[in-house]
């Protein structure tokens, strides 16, 4: 089985479609939350999501305040003001359709398990190791892939934690030890945070067992325009150029 990774979309029409492009061939693909918030297209990129012929999706923290099943308390300003206006601007279908997306943690197969935040609580971030370990305790897979963070990174258990680090355009090969678990983020599709603006997403081969995580340039500046033209905070827009 070949298995496309995505994550935090983030209503980036562009950054989805040319990771779509990019892909190539696979079998199924895995959509970790946040389709919406941010950008100027929530339904465009809903409608690109559903059209996939073959897919398990969970939900993200954006995706339920957008469709109205939580409030924005835990949202920032830049945060808020997005989702309001997403809220606003998705049509019924679509809000109705975001709103019925599964919680995550989900069991994909034998091997991979995923979810948004962590396998134990949807909305944490896993930034360190110590929330890394937490997580693989709770996961019941050898790969739980996550995204939320917007950051590439993967942990690896088996006597001892280990980091392996920041990750651009890497391969993590899941070893066949019943010991062993691996916690892996993709990286954002839509809004990269690790100070490289280039689309994150990765391809998994079960049969190898290997989990490549890609990079690939986007038309930004077609984005940041949607984003200024819809009236959105600027900001939003200027942060996709630089990774931020």
């Amino acid at each position: 089985m070949r298995y496309l990774v995505i994550s935090d979309i983030h209503a980036n029409l562009e950054a989805l479609d040319t990771v779509l492009a990019s892909a190539g061939s696979y079998d199924h693909a895995l959509v970790l939350g946040d389709l919406v918030g941010y950008g100027a297209d929530p339904n465009p990129v809903i409608e690109r999501i559903r059209s996939l012929p073959s897919a398990t999706l969970i939900r993200g923290n954006h995706d339920k305040v957008g469709s109205g099943l939580e409030d924005t308390d835990g949202f920032n300003y830049l945060a808020r003001q997005a989702i309001e206006w997403t809220a606003r601007t998705l049509t019924p279908a679509h809000r109705t359709w975001l709103a019925a997306l599964p919680k995550g943690p989900a069991i994909v197969d034998e091997l991979v398990e995923i979810c948004h935040g962590a396998p134990f609580d949807e909305d944490v971030y896993v930034f360190d190791d110590l929330d890394a370990m937490r997580a693989l305790r709770a996961s019941r897979r050898p790969l739980c892939l996550f995204g939320h963070t917007h950051v590439p990174a993967a942990f690896h258990f088996d006597t001892e934690q280990r980091t392996v680090g920041m990750l651009r355009g890497a391969r993590v090969d899941v070893a066949p030890d019943a010991q062993a678990c691996y916690l892996v983020n993709c990286g954002a599709v839509g809004q990269p945070r690790d100070g490289d603006p280039r689309a994150a997403f990765g391809l998994l081969d079960t049969e190898t067992r290997s989990l490549v995580l890609t990079r690939v340039e986007y038309d930004v500046a077609t984005a940041q325009a949607k984003i200024i033209a819809a009236g959105l905070p600027d900001v939003l827009a200027q942060r996709l150029a630089v990774g931020r």
